[in-house]
């Protein structure tokens, strides 16, 4: 089997591969490490590679597209909350238990609950920043949503933490948890037995959060 991968070179101290939820390897390096070496990595993790991209997980089954029409529903936090489409004029997306939009604006639909979803996303995210970097005496630049396809978050170089807008549709312990994941990451850059631990600290129920992206995650991969 060989094994194709992007390299993408930064100032990080540390080398880190993740297999992308599109199969795509994708190999973090520091700017003095050679080809050759990373190469030799990357083959020493041949088998971790291979369980990686056979996981049942990367190849989710893709739920159909909502349609925004009354009676849909859409996910928010853990719960599914009904669509109504009004004849009164709204601006952008109104919600208190259930979702409502204009008439006049159900072809823009898709853009004004992604705007949505991404404002919420950062109201909710970034207060359990804030919390976990005070806690774990780490410190962040920017705390950011974003389009982000197949990772969950990310922790850059320049230590600014990024987040899959498309997780504040997980209940609120999943993005805890994955807001935490992303932070421990400006400790210990790969998932070593001490990231792990570190994490285990903040959130003691991880792996519950572990579980429900392992069995929903698919939920999450379309827009709406």
């Amino acid at each position: 089997m060989q094994l194709e991968y992007e390299v993408k070179f930064s100032a990080r101290k540390t080398l880190n591969i993740t297999v992308e939820r599109d199969r795509k390897i994708i190999v973090r390096a520091p700017n003095h490490l050679s080809l050759e070496r990373i190469e030799a990595i990357v083959q020493s993790k041949r088998q971790w590679l291979k369980e990686k991209l056979n996981h049942a997980q990367k190849y989710p089954a893709v739920p159909e597209t909502k349609e925004f029409i009354s009676g849909e529903h859409l996910m928010y936090l853990g719960r599914n909350y009904q669509l109504l489409i009004v004849d009164e004029e709204i601006e952008g997306v109104e919600f208190n238990q259930r979702f409502r939009i204009s008439r006049t604006n159900q072809s823009n639909a898709n853009a004004l609950f992604k705007q949505w979803y991404l404002k919420q996303a950062l109201l909710k995210i970034e207060p359990l920043a804030q919390e976990y970097a005070q806690r774990l005496g780490v410190q962040y630049n920017e705390c950011k949503t974003s389009e982000m396809k197949y990772r969950w978050g990310s922790c850059t170089p320049s230590n600014n933490i990024i987040f899959n807008w498309r997780i504040i549709k997980a209940p609120l312990y999943v993005v805890g948890y994955l807001v935490a994941h992303e932070l421990v990451h400006l400790m210990e850059g790969n998932h070593t037995p001490r990231f792990w631990n570190i994490l285990s600290i903040q959130i003691p129920n991880y792996q519950k959060a572990k579980d429900w992206l392992k069995k929903n995650g698919d939920l999450l991969e379309v827009d709406f």
